[in-house]
């Protein structure tokens, strides 16, 4: 889809077909503006930089409110820049005023994110308040409403292993589809959990870690049981140092352990970047 199809003009006369009508596939904001106005004509540059970011997810209708202002009085527009935000043929939001190109962003963002990555945010929430029984519950209420969305399922799979309820677990990862997008994550995860099975709890290791610093099968560990805490910084590092010390231990598992890690980390995730350029760096 090129930019022309993706910014296009709004008319009164035009709303229910360019408007409504393409709302059905994908959502549509319709920015309110008029070259008159400086922050308004900021509004629309952004937007067009923005949009056309995400390759026809959404769209973006433009309304001039110096040409006509029939629409503006019908969707209670008091002043410009003004956006309003159409899905599925309804109004469902509306920013007025000037925004920051990061209020923006999050703005497509959250139109354009699909049902389980929108899950995803609002788990990754209570799992890092620790509460991993309220992210079940969201799940099970998920699965309830939409009990054919897989993501759904890779999520629940992802929880249950992080309350260490591997049986569980096993279950749910055998009914979903090899295909299914994210589940490679649950997949690396349980093989930690079962990796780490029989391992001396984090404590006893470090000890023997201070004890012998150059120990590397006690950093694997280490590494391992990083992992299943969900510390993943300190589980790189033990990784990373692997890696620099010998490259032939365990069939350069300080490697491979890192890429296993970057599996488990979010799309973006800061500290995956930074232990890939320390990888890279490294290796090359």
């Amino acid at each position: 889809m090129n930019d022309q199809a993706l910014v296009f003009n709004v008319t009164p006369q035009s709303f229910q077909q360019d408007v409504v009508e393409r709302s059905q596939q994908v959502p549509v904001l319709v920015l309110f503006w008029t070259d008159q106005i400086p922050p308004a004509a900021d509004a629309r540059r952004q937007l067009e930089a923005l949009v056309s970011q995400y390759a026809g997810k959404v769209l973006l209708g433009l309304v001039d409110v110096a040409e006509d202002q029939t629409l503006a009085q019908h969707l209670r527009v008091t002043g410009v820049p003004s956006i309003r935000v159409v899905q599925g043929g309804q109004l469902v939001e509306q920013v007025d005023g000037p925004q920051p190109e990061a209020a923006l962003q999050a703005l497509l963002e959250g139109l354009t994110m699909s049902p389980a990555d929108q899950l995803h945010d609002q788990l990754q929430i209570s799992i890092d308040a620790g509460d991993l029984q309220a992210a079940l519950d969201m799940l099970q209420q998920a699965i309830n409403e939409e009990p054919h969305n897989q993501g759904f399922r890779v999520e629940l799979a992802d929880v249950l292993l992080m309350q260490g309820e591997l049986d569980d677990a096993r279950k749910v990862l055998a009914a979903i589809p090899e295909e299914t997008e994210g589940v490679d994550r649950p997949k690396a995860r349980l093989e930690f959990a079962e990796e780490g099975a029989g391992m001396a709890e984090i404590g006893e290791l470090m000890d023997k870690h201070q004890n012998d610093p150059e120990d590397l099968e006690v950093r694997y560990q280490l590494a391992v049981r990083g992992v299943l805490q969900r510390e993943y910084e300190f589980a790189l590092e033990h990784a990373m140092a692997i890696l620099q010390a010998d490259r032939d231990f365990r069939d350069d598992i300080g490697r491979t352990i890192m890429i296993r890690i970057f599996s488990l980390l979010a799309k973006g995730s800061d500290l995956a970047s930074r232990y890939r350029r320390k990888m890279f760096a490294f290796m090359h």
